[in-house]
């Protein structure tokens, strides 16, 4: 984009050089295991990237959503679940600690998960409130010098090998009476109680994580009591600013896909790139992909320079992950037999890609807060 700094600039080589080499050859096959590719987390953290966002103070790089979207794109393209695993480490945990937790906090758990020494998740959705966030039942009392929690957390990424566990809690009967800890692997009633097979994103390990009686330090809570959700819907815009840029890498993925195969494959004695019905695909495909693009990384400079916007936040992960799956299943058309086949990665795309419309938002949730924001603007000039 014209207005990327030159750290912007050479973040984007850095992270599209690393896809290639770390994240790429890897895909199919970990996707076929559904393994997660712990050597390439580590060489993320090798370059800086684990604390994109956070505090320099800590060992973050402390850079904003545009820098943190480069980075999903570039990793997007090579394989969205290893980027989907990133983002969970490093926007749903450690960008949450650095924003919210306190001193103390931050300066034990961010260095060793910026480095990569320890692996971050988010706890929220539960098996009965996925979109309805704040009205999950997840309960922490308080109990002398601690707290006890009871509940179940459900679709957590990274979730079955992660350290550290930032946690949304009920602590109250209103239904905003939420409060934030951060509970570490080994705390005693804390455990992964399934593991979670996916149709797409193989890559990144999601499980259900259980909490009978557990046990936590009055040190463990992440402020005071009752005040997360507004911590919650700040981290959420971010998120789905962020995780947008999965959906762009992979649009990008596939039209680099489909111009390859129709400059080498043959019909009827031409290369496919001849036929005008692939030609108009493929510039529809490109067009479609730079509008998401501009959108997406507009939005971004606004976030880091101007306002952030829960609206556009929404827009952008209403918008992206659609047109993303749209163009998923042109490229598969386009290229026949072998982008129905696992020959070629078009299908291992598209399969990833439809988490975009499910996570962080469902499609339907954003499409309420697009049409509330608007509507309620509208009523009141009314």
């Amino acid at each position: 984009m014209w207005f990327f700094t030159a750290e912007e600039k050479e973040l984007q080589k850095t992270c599209r050089d690393f896809a290639k080499t770390e994240l790429a050859p890897m895909a199919e096959k970990l996707d076929t295991q559904e393994k997660f590719n712990l050597k390439a987390f580590k060489g993320m953290g090798e370059l800086g990237l684990l604390g994109i966002t956070a505090d320099p103070e800590y060992g973050g790089a402390g850079l904003g959503a545009t820098a943190a979207t480069i980075v999903m794109e570039e990793f997007g393209k090579a394989d969205p679940g290893s980027t989907l695993s990133y983002l969970a480490h490093s926007i749903l945990c450690v960008n949450n600690i650095d924003k919210n937790a306190s001193a103390e906090q931050k300066a034990k758990y961010l260095p060793k998960l910026i480095t990569g020494e320890h692996i971050g998740c988010m706890g929220m959705s539960e098996p009965g409130y996925g979109s309805d966030a704040v009205g999950m039942q997840t309960k922490a009392v308080k109990e002398g010098d601690g707290y006890t929690i009871n509940g179940a957390k459900m679709w957590i990424t990274n979730g079955n090998m992660a350290d550290v566990t930032y946690l949304y809690t009920r602590t109250g009967s209103g239904k905003k009476d939420l409060t934030t800890f951060i509970v570490e692997k080994g705390a005693p009633g804390f455990s992964v109680s399934k593991e979670i097979h996916k149709m797409g994103m193989r890559t990144s390990p999601t499980a259900e994580l259980a909490f009978q009686n557990c046990k936590v330090p009055l040190s463990a809570r992440v402020g005071a009591e009752g005040d997360s959700v507004s911590h919650m819907m700040k981290n959420l815009e971010l998120e789905r600013i962020t995780i947008a840029g999965i959906s762009l890498g992979i649009a990008q993925a596939c039209v680099d896909q489909c111009v390859k195969y129709a400059g080498e494959r043959k019909q009827f004695g031409k290369n496919l790139a001849h036929f005008q019905m692939i030609q108009k695909m493929i510039a529809e495909m490109a067009t479609e992909t730079e509008t998401m693009r501009r959108l997406l990384y507009t939005v971004c400079y606004e976030y880091d320079h101007f306002e952030k916007s829960n609206l556009h936040a929404s827009m952008v992960k209403l918008q992206l992950p659609k047109m993303a799956t749209k163009i998923a299943l042109d490229a598969i058309q386009l290229l026949g037999g072998y982008g129905y086949s696992r020959e070629f990665p078009v299908e291992r795309l598209m399969r990833d890609n439809k988490l975009m419309e499910i996570g962080a938002g469902t499609n339907e949730v954003m499409i309420m807060i697009i049409a509330k924001t608007l509507l309620s603007e509208a009523l009141k000039d009314s």
